[in-house]
């Protein structure tokens, strides 16, 4: 385990041009940024119809410099496999092959590659920056959705269904690493990717990502908003290394203070959850508890 890193000691080399094509305050944009600087110049980038196309920009112009092969929704993790097996033949197994994906084209459309892959122990970094719906198309729900957010496509109450954990399930696959992570917590990320780069087969990101057009807020409180996710205990920091469950960062921090703020003033600072009835914010603060007794009971 390396030690943790600084803004002083990051990396000052760029793998993204200045300027994209993201939306002001996009949480991807912070997290794309770091995460290429902790996978390095030998990287292959896999890239399904999302919104870090959009932020890549259009041929023949890219914002990132690193090479990149953009594939269909449901396809991401099986290229991947396929340029593995590719650089295998040409004795290149020093590159890294990095797949980035949504929500939407990791827990819904591309989960069935993805987990194929992962069951065969491929040996790529899977990245699933999760902004909680289909925002590059007009914020449809997906299947990461929390419950009672407005959407598109939910217009009235508000998704009905519990937000589907992602990392849970790749864990299932018995996966050498497995990590959460937020945009706003850059350097966290920086770690985990630097922490997980020499593990075998398919290592899995799930990355909180703060949406502004999405969740209803102002661009410049983006990175309080994803803060707020995990003060509030409602999103979790951690990593699981061979098996091995422990929280990290400001989530670690958490479990020593044992004050959790209340996740009313994140579902209050985004108009998204306007239709959030007490009742509900209370039921929901109290799984939240719940959670966190289990967290505080593991190191007592």
């Amino acid at each position: 385990m390396q030690s943790k890193t600084n803004i002083l000691n990051l990396p000052v080399e760029e793998f993204v041009h200045p300027g994209t094509r993201a939306c002001s305050g996009c949480g991807l944009a912070i997290a794309y940024r770091v995460g290429l600087k902790a996978l390095g110049k030998d990287t292959i980038l896999i890239v399904p119809p999302s919104c870090l196309t959009v932020l890549q920009g259009l041929f023949p112009v890219a914002s990132t410099k690193l090479s990149c092969l953009n594939v269909t929704f449901a396809s991401t993790a099986a290229a991947a496999t396929g340029i593995i097996a590719s650089l295998k033949t040409q004795g290149k197994e020093h590159i890294t092959v990095a797949a980035w994906a949504g929500d939407g084209g990791t827990a819904d459309i591309g989960l069935q590659a993805l987990s194929g892959a992962a069951e065969r122990g491929d040996n790529f970094i899977y990245f699933c920056y999760d902004n909680e719906g289909y925002m590059n198309t007009g914020a449809q729900r997906s299947s990461t959705t929390p419950i009672g957010a407005l959407t598109a496509n939910t217009p009235f109450k508000g998704k009905l269904q519990q937000k589907k954990d992602v990392p849970a399930i790749m864990a299932a696959h018995n996966l050498s690493y497995v990590a959460a992570c937020s945009a706003a917590y850059p350097l966290d990320l920086y770690d985990k990717i630097k922490n997980c780069l020499h593990l075998p087969g398919t290592k899995y990101f799930h990355i909180h990502i703060p949406c502004p057009p999405g969740w209803g807020y102002d661009p410049r409180y983006g990175i309080k908003i994803g803060r707020l996710a995990v003060e509030s205990g409602y999103y979790d920091l951690y990593e699981i290394i061979n098996g091995e469950f422990h929280l990290t960062g400001a989530s670690e921090k958490l479990v020593e203070k044992r004050k959790l703020v209340p996740v009313r003033e994140y579902f209050r600072a985004q108009s998204r959850f306007r239709i959030l009835s007490d009742e509900q914010i209370a039921d929901i603060q109290k799984q939240i508890d719940e959670k966190w007794e289990g967290y505080y009971k593991q190191v007592e």
